[in-house]
């Protein structure tokens, strides 16, 4: 399960149990998430919490971290039994935006910042599934 971490919006997305294509599932508030995970916890199998790095063009991390690494707490106090790897998200929300263009989505859809977080997400994701030798950097 990837999440695309913003203070206001988290889009998520999952994985296939092939762990071959990922899909975007939701995107909601921060507060909401833990609630959300615990129900669907009870009927799916999550294997890693990958989260967005978000990194600037000179490699320093964006603001925002300091959020996620709250966030990366909550997880690991919530799930401690399921690992927190991290991957870059530099331009994930601008190749959202243009796949969403080339997908042929009208204007006003592609506003839907809801849709972009999730969108980038997925992209994460499908990033961390195709590294041949996916390296599991867990956070505690």
């Amino acid at each position: 399960m990837c999440f695309d971490y913003g203070t206001k919006r988290v889009g998520i997305a999952v994985t296939d149990n092939l762990q071959m294509i990922a899909t975007g599932l939701c995107t909601l508030h921060p507060e909401k998430i833990e609630e959300y995970l615990q129900i669907y916890c009870k009927t799916e199998t999550i294997e890693l919490f990958l989260i967005g790095l978000p990194k600037k063009l000179d490699n320093t991390v964006n603001d925002v971290e300091r959020y996620i690494k709250g966030f990366i707490k909550k997880l690991n106090s919530a799930f401690p039994t399921i690992p927190v790897a991290r991957i870059d998200e530099r331009f994930t929300s601008a190749i959202a935006q243009q796949s969403m263009l080339l997908g042929g989505l009208k204007k006003n859809d592609r506003k839907d910042k809801a849709l972009v977080d999730q969108i980038s997400a997925t992209i994460m994701l499908q990033n961390y599934l195709s590294q041949p030798h996916k390296n599991l950097n867990s956070i505690k």
